[in-house]
């Protein structure tokens, strides 16, 4: 949990709990969102947005990872994802800031962008209850010098430091 907009760390809460379901391209919610609604969970406070190192609505079914989670829990989420699981888009320039449109199907589902200069972009789509500008621009400002938000870069440090313990 991060306060906004000085993003600095607030708490943290980890999760340890047995895979029930295998890793299947697009259904990335199913193995992962039990635990990270488990540990939404258990903060001390209930947080304003969740930024969620996957898809919100650029997905197969219009319900990846951050739709998904930011519906059952009930908060504004957004999809941060560093691959591009469906539509298509031209490459952004190579400055931060820089964007194209993520279209898929005829429509609009989310943002390419690029958070830092040089380095590869980011596939940003709404998850639930933020538009996709308002997403563009939260993870615009919550990136501070690296290519990853800095709550999904602090979520990953973390994981991957309970996985080797």
């Amino acid at each position: 949990l991060y306060a906004f907009p000085s993003l600095e760390p607030v708490e943290d809460a980890i999760v340890s709990r047995p895979l029930e379901f295998p890793y299947v391209p697009g259904y990335l919610t199913f193995r992962e969102g039990p635990a990270v609604a488990e540990a939404i969970a258990a903060l001390g406070r209930k947080p304003d947005l969740i930024l969620v190192d996957g898809q919100g609505i650029a997905h197969p079914r219009g319900l990846g990872i951050a739709a998904h989670l930011g519906v059952v829990l009930e908060i504004p989420a957004i999809g941060c994802a560093k691959s591009r699981l469906v539509g298509e888009f031209r490459e952004p320039g190579p400055e931060r800031g820089r964007r194209s449109p993520l279209r898929f199907n005829g429509r609009s589902v989310g943002s390419v962008v690029r958070t830092r200069a040089g380095v590869r972009p980011l596939f940003i789509s709404p998850g639930h209850l933020v538009t996709i500008p308002a997403s563009v621009r939260m993870v615009l400002r919550t990136t501070a010098g690296f290519r990853l938000p800095e709550p999904v870069r602090r979520a990953d440090r973390l994981s991957r430091a309970a996985a080797k313990a």
